[in-house]
């Protein structure tokens, strides 16, 4: 049996809670690959806010590829992997979009408790939204082979 995910299970799979693993191409040296946090709602675009002078900001431009993977550590393993473009980069809200980040990532409790320390006397243009429309899919479910896991 195929450990493929259909669509409606690799799409639920990729919205769900998962710190993804960020490749952007950098000239000269191999992709840069870091952990992220990401909001994404079937069908629609992965989203991820970042510093726009930090080193991922900086890489990201509109147009490039770009590859995601979230997986799920614990056996029976599973993993989405997307690759797209950056399809539009804007200033980040801070209600909009970092606090949603932070609350699916730390509750809303431990979340309101980062989103108070890390905006605290920050420039409102610090961070952007970057995001990411999926054109390719890779995908696996082992629970769907028995593996002996």
């Amino acid at each position: 049996m195929s450990t493929t995910m259909t669509r409606e299970e690799r799409e639920a799979f990729l919205s769900g809670v998962h710190v993804g693993v960020l490749s952007i191409h950098e000239e000269g040296r191999g992709p840069l690959t870091a952990p992220v946090w990401y909001a994404y709602e079937p069908g629609g675009e992965v989203q991820i806010v970042t510093e726009r002078d930090s080193r991922k900001g900086k890489l990201l431009k509109e147009g490039m590829r770009v590859s995601l993977c979230a997986q799920d550590e614990a056996a029976p393993y599973k993993y989405a992997s997307v690759e797209g473009p950056v399809v539009r980069i804007e200033p980040s809200d801070v209600e909009r979009n970092e606090r949603v980040l932070a609350h699916r990532y730390l509750g809303p409790e431990a979340g309101d408790r980062y989103i108070a320390s890390a905006s605290e006397g920050r420039d409102d243009d610090l961070m952007i939204l970057v995001r990411i429309r999926p054109e390719r899919w890779l995908t696996a479910d082992y629970s769907k082979e028995d593996v002996g896991l």
